[in-house]
């Protein structure tokens, strides 16, 4: 197995590696819109509306040119630059998927003695009252800011009340199963269903209406979250290798085209970062030369074609960068994509 990739805000590695994937996505002109999610510990179901006549179609516009200049700006460590390194393929079938495949709902990973859920509403919530005799652990009330309607929720324990703040699955679990996350072991898939890094406190109603939607389905309706919503689903997916549908990408272009600076958030997995462009050979700057054998290792993936490296915001991408490869370089001088396509 291969060492983890570093991860954002000093989060702790994972005992697993997301493998390479080929990094083929050429950003188009012409983009979708959206985003997705799942009610947490409950098996979701498609997508419905908020009352008769609602729709789940996302309101946000991006035109084809605004949204391929702003992916050539961003840097790959950036959430827009990050949607390029996101395998495409086509949503697998549903079947064998159960909310158990993930592991119980909700479990003690990090040993604190606390379990999944309760860690997330003490981290969401303020004005959190503990039960006393929890070790600090059970999380009796609290006042949620609710990232996805932007209202004020407050929240106490008990069987009738609990459900006005669930804690949602940004990438909803049965979403992960159909790209990727089938194929993994137990551990894995544990791992995946209670990181923090996917989990989010949410008003209730508003993430049993997301269902098991992706980013080309459901929006948050608070217009001012859905950069950092989007960006979330985005660290997810790319952290543990799970791919998006081509409508999905698009849709995730669209969103993160009015923001391309949004970052990652902390506990992603962090992308390569193009490297400088060197100093010509007969121009070398003194006292600047690596020793010999600390060159950069080869790249362990690369981009498909330039006009995915320009996307990235990767280009012109050198020999030795994280996605050279030998096909961008048509004249062989160490240099790929030295001209946009």
């Amino acid at each position: 197995m291969t060492p983890p990739r570093p991860r954002v805000g000093g989060a702790q590695p994972r005992s697993w590696a997301r493998r390479p994937v080929a990094l083929g996505i050429a950003l188009v002109a012409v983009l979708g819109l959206a985003t997705g999610c799942e009610v947490a510990g409950v098996s979701a179901g498609p997508p419905t509306g908020v009352g008769p006549g609602a729709t789940t179609t996302p309101d946000v516009t991006v035109s084809g040119d605004a949204a391929e200049a702003a992916a050539a700006r961003a840097t790959p460590t950036s959430a827009l630059g990050t949607v390029a390194l996101l395998p495409v393929k086509g949503r697998a079938p549903k079947t064998g998927y159960a909310r158990d495949r993930f592991g119980p709902a909700w479990q003690d990973v990090d040993h604190n003695g606390c379990d999944t859920r309760n860690d997330v509403l003490r981290r969401d919530l303020t004005a959190v009252v503990l039960k006393p005799g929890t070790h600090d652990c059970v999380v009796l009330s609290g006042v949620l800011a609710d990232p996805y309607s932007g209202r004020t929720i407050t929240f106490v324990r008990g069987q009738d009340t609990s459900s006005a703040v669930q804690i949602d699955h940004v990438v909803a679990l049965s979403d992960a199963w159909q790209k990727g996350a089938q194929q993994w072991d137990d551990g894995r898939r544990s791992a995946l269903g209670n990181d923090p890094l996917n989990l989010l406190a949410a008003d209730g109603p508003l993430n049993a209406q997301k269902g098991d939607g992706d980013t080309a389905t459901w929006l948050p309706p608070n217009k001012a979250f859905r950069c950092a919503y989007v960006a979330r689903q985005v660290g997810v997916k790319y952290t543990y290798g799970l791919w998006v549908t081509a409508a999905e990408r698009d849709a995730m272009v669209s969103v993160l085209s009015t923001c391309p600076d949004e970052p990652l958030p902390a506990g992603s997995a962090v992308p390569p970062q193009p490297a400088d462009q060197p100093q010509p050979a007969d121009q070398p700057p003194p006292g600047d030369q690596p020793p010999p054998g600390d060159a950069a290792p080869p790249a362990s993936v690369a981009f498909a074609d330039c006009a995915a490296a320009w996307a990235a915001g990767a280009a012109p991408v050198h020999a030795g960068d994280p996605g050279y490869a030998a096909h961008l370089d048509g004249n062989g001088d160490g240099i790929g994509c030295e001209e946009r396509p």
